[in-house]
């Protein structure tokens, strides 16, 4: 080993009479480094845990790309567009849907929300993940009443259930004594619970054929055209191809752009916490200055005996700004340690618990990734190697004829 790694380590570790200030100094710089790391990358792993929850829970509710018309009226032929929809490239599936606002009742209590009409084995969301109560069923039941999928707050406030009545009412325009509301039946066949109030409060699904009655839209008309891409990460490219090859008066949304503020929101959150939080690695590192300066300080006439020995400048400066770099290394790896002893009990045991109506989830979620391990650890070791040097520098320039004989 090195000479200079060998006494930096021996320096680290030494213990001599009349040190304890020393040692707890140092103590606090290891565990301003490990406090500092350890809550960098636990806020990390915890926005990217809570941006990935809200995503999967958007992409599980909406669909990838939404097909509609800039006139009032529905896509003439959506049944033609699907078609040929599913001839393009990234296009996994595609259908029409009939969607629009109806007021829904129960035997107590009336709401409004949007009624949604989707091929009988369901649409092209996951939204099954999420049915809490029944089963993601349209068809009918044994009294012959079409089946409706809910979501859990619109279920609180029509107190339903699975197997309520639900009666839904449809108007096109003004209702008068010659424009009379479309009444049919269903039945509440599930309900799903995303956790997100605006997505459980405002949709219930039926069958196409049965909306289409309702909103008096015949067939093959559709209000918009739902398109599943077979790729995530290349939606944003079949969005544009859809754009080009589709006439006026079509145009397309994407579900990005459907629930912008939500993604705008989480990309806030996920830019500025580590700005905030790096602040307490700068503070720990820069912590060392002292707690360096303090070892040269104890250790100059053992700097003395060196430079007689025949030690030059760089090797002296070497020894304490290694010394530095091990404090560091030792908080860091704590730090490390300690993110990761988190993850694991708050993954199994959930002791931060989330108001659901403010954060969409019961409790924070998390999600290390190996990338921020490497980032914090690189950054830690530069801003300690930074602020091991002045103190480093100090102790190379010492004069080893005026130190030889400090503290008599």
């Amino acid at each position: 080993m090195n000479f200079t790694w060998f006494l930096a380590y021996r320096y680290f570790r030494g213990r001599t009479t009349g040190s304890a200030f020393l040692s707890f100094i140092k103590i606090m710089a290891v565990a301003g480094v490990a406090i500092g790391a350890a809550g960098l990358l636990i806020a990390l792993s915890i926005v990217h845990g809570f941006k990935s929850v809200i995503q999967e829970k958007i992409l599980g509710y909406g669909t990838h790309i939404s097909i509609m018309t800039f006139t009032e009226d529905p896509l003439y032929r959506g049944d033609t567009l699907t078609v040929y929809l599913h001839t393009l490239p990234g296009v996994d599936a595609a259908q029409p849907v009939i969607q629009s606002q109806a007021m829904v009742q129960t035997r107590d209590f009336v709401e409004g929300s949007y009624v949604k009409g989707v091929d009988t084995e369901g649409d092209l969301s996951n939204i099954r993940q999420y049915i809490r109560e029944g089963e993601y069923y349209l068809g009918r039941n044994a009294d012959g009443l079409p089946g409706a999928v809910i979501g859990a707050r619109l279920a609180r406030n029509l107190n339903a259930g699975p197997g309520s009545v639900l009666t839904i009412y449809a108007i096109r325009g003004m209702p008068s004594p010659l424009n009379l509301p479309q009444i049919r039946q269903f039945h509440v066949s599930g309900i799903y619970h995303t956790g997100i109030d605006q997505f459980d409060d405002v949709l219930v699904l039926v069958d196409r054929q049965y909306a289409r009655e309702l909103f008096e839209i015949p067939s093959p008309r559709a209000t918009q055209v739902e398109v599943r891409v077979a790729d995530l990460e290349e939606l944003q490219q079949v969005q544009l191809m859809l754009d080009d090859r589709l006439p006026f008066p079509y145009y397309t949304e994407s579900i990005y752009q459907r629930y912008r503020n939500i993604f705008a929101w989480i990309n806030l959150q996920e830019q500025t916490i580590p700005f905030v939080i790096a602040v307490m690695i700068i503070v720990a590192a820069f912590n060392l200055i002292g707690t360096v300066l303090i070892m040269v300080l104890e250790r100059t006439r053992d700097i003395g005996i060196l430079k007689t020995m025949g030690a030059n400048d760089k090797s002296v400066r070497s020894i304490f700004l290694i010394e530095g770099l091990i404090v560091g290394a030792a908080g860091l790896l704590i730090g490390i340690f300690l993110s990761l002893a988190f993850y694991v009990i708050q993954d199994t045991w959930q002791i931060i618990p989330l108001p659901e109506e403010s954060y969409y989830m019961s409790s924070a979620p998390v999600q290390p990734r190996w990338f921020d391990f490497v980032i914090v650890s690189t950054v830690t070791l530069v801003l300690c190697a930074l602020a091991s040097w002045l103190p480093a520098r100090v102790a190379a320039r010492l004069n080893p004829l005026s130190v030889i004989s400090y503290g008599r």
